[in-house]
């Protein structure tokens, strides 16, 4: 695999905001408020931001951006995968899992019943890791 994950810190700011902008297709990433969220998102106690480092030299290669909260349906908290993304010259190696394990972990610790989340460009890697698809996914521009 050669690469370790890791909590994002705040000397990560770049190489996450490159990879962001790679990964949206439905928004421009506006680095402005990029930076307002990411220094928000470090301090939150519900989200949990991780990066994937690689071995050999250290660069942030992938990063997953998550969170949990209480719910009415899973009987306790569930957690939320937000953004998932990993560099193009690095995908197909594991990183990916890994950082989904990670965040597995975390939300394990915080209590939570169940991981989430919406795509639509890489159902079959969730399969892969033993992800079932639950729901359909809706959403309005605001």
């Amino acid at each position: 695999m050669n690469a370790t994950v890791r909590p994002a810190i705040a000397s990560d700011t770049h190489a996450v905001l490159s990879l962001a902008k790679g990964f949206a297709t439905s928004f421009a990433v506006d680095e402005r408020a990029f930076l307002r969220s990411y220094e928000a998102l470090l301090h939150a106690t519900d989200a949990r931001l991780l990066v994937a480092e690689s071995e050999s030299d250290g660069a942030v290669i992938g990063y997953l951006l998550g969170f949990d909260h209480p719910t009415f349906f899973a009987s306790g908290r569930v957690a939320w995968v937000e953004e998932l993304t990993v560099q193009e010259a690095h995908r197909r190696r594991g990183h990916g899992a890994l950082l989904m394990r990670a965040f597995e972990a975390w939300a394990r610790t915080r209590g939570c019943r169940l991981v989430g989340l919406a795509t639509r460009r890489a159902s079959a890697f969730y399969a892969a890791i033993g992800y079932e698809e639950s729901a359909v996914y809706f959403r309005k521009r605001l």
